[in-house]
């Protein structure tokens, strides 16, 4: 039997403090442009069917229930305890958890004590810089609080985190921009810029990577599928290879996130430069039944020791549960069955099984 004993979830957000009803729960479940089919829900998705698999049953239910009786029983429960119970029941020991998101989510102490888990911060590079505007009076005092905010933060958290990938892939080249370059394109972004807006500038995106690589910590790159509204094609991570390439022996790791549907390229990405690795958890969540499949396709690729387990969840405890509970049954039949056919030895298998779900993610955030 192929069992992880724990699992590190190497990148999630919190989970909404707030009760929900049927429609804002599947609002969660699937960030889409609009309503599902008529005569349907957003249960009917892969995600949907996970969720009614996997998280009844640690809720007092019996699996596949209908929705209805499934939110219920979570109302009757209330936010807190039905959250509580959720996350304890996922087998996640270790969050890192993505802070650059708004809404009434828990930060990474609450997530970690609701969860009894330990708990990190990922800092959004975005987000960041925006906050550092919003402090900033001057073209100069914005570019010296950037850098030295980056490289302050480094101390204390697991890593950095950036959209940047899918939003605006191609402007990742190979070089940093230059000092008059990035004064230029900050002063119009400063200048132009209203409360809450989202650093779009793709030469002051490329200044704020370089930075960050610069600090030594790991770097997360989010790839694959992204937000509504977000073009598919500029999520293939095969858009960072030559940002990818120029930071390859500067000391930071690079980790492709989500990936899907470019698993293969992510996974490609990191056989090849020796400080990429691959995330292999929101995929997953997305594909449901046909996690194996997927999980599969990674290992064809990737080096074993460059793969990490995500559940990618944010807002509902219940896609916590989801990556997990997927991942483990996705794990133990790839590869139970190569060891029942002989192609791996059970050791192997098991040992392999240790590094994705846990040792991987210890040795690159420094959590061993």
């Amino acid at each position: 039997m192929i069992d992880p004993p724990s699992l590190v979830d190497q990148y999630c957000h919190g989970v909404l403090r707030t009760e929900l009803g049927l429609g804002t729960f599947e609002a969660q479940l699937a960030r889409t442009e609009g309503p599902p089919a008529p005569g349907t829900t957003l249960f009917d998705t892969q995600t949907g069917f996970a969720v009614r698999r996997w998280c009844p049953p640690l809720l007092g239910l019996e699996p596949h229930c209908p929705p209805a009786r499934y939110l219920a029983r979570r109302r009757e429960l209330g936010v807190l305890e039905a959250g509580r119970r959720l996350l304890r029941g996922s087998g996640i020991t270790a969050y890192l958890v993505d802070t650059g998101l708004p809404g009434d989510l828990t930060g990474p102490d609450e997530l970690g004590h609701a969860a009894d888990a330990e708990a990190h911060e990922i800092v959004r590079l975005e987000q960041l810089a925006e906050q550092v505007a919003d402090t900033s009076g001057t073209v100069e005092s914005f570019l010296a609080n950037l850098a030295e905010s980056v490289h302050g933060a480094a101390a204390h958290v697991a890593a950095f985190t950036s959209v940047a990938g899918p939003r605006h892939g191609p402007v990742l080249t190979a070089e940093p921009p230059g000092p008059g370059e990035v004064r230029g394109a900050a002063g119009r972004w400063l200048a132009a810029r209203h409360a809450g807006d989202q650093l779009s500038d793709p030469v002051l995106l490329r200044h704020l990577l370089w930075i960050a690589v610069a600090s030594g910590r790991p770097l997360q790159l989010h790839a694959g599928l992204g937000e509504p509204g977000a073009r598919i094609d500029a999520g293939d991570p095969v858009l960072l290879t030559d940002f990818v390439r120029a930071t390859a022996g500067l000391g930071t790791d690079l980790v492709l996130l989500h990936g899907y549907p470019y698993h293969r390229h992510a996974a490609h990405l990191a056989g090849v430069f020796p400080h990429v690795y691959t995330d292999c958890g929101a995929a997953l969540v997305r594909t449901g039944a046909r996690a194996a499949t997927v999980l599969a396709e990674i290992l064809e690729l990737a080096p074993f020791g460059k793969i990490l387990f995500s559940s990618g969840a944010r807002g509902l405890p219940e896609l916590h549960v989801v990556g997990a509970c997927l991942f483990r049954e996705a794990l133990a039949r790839v590869l139970g069955t190569w060891a029942a056919e002989g192609a791996w030895s059970l050791d192997d298998a098991q040992r392999v099984a240790g590094l994705i779900a846990a040792g991987n993610a210890g040795r690159v955030y420094g959590l061993e």
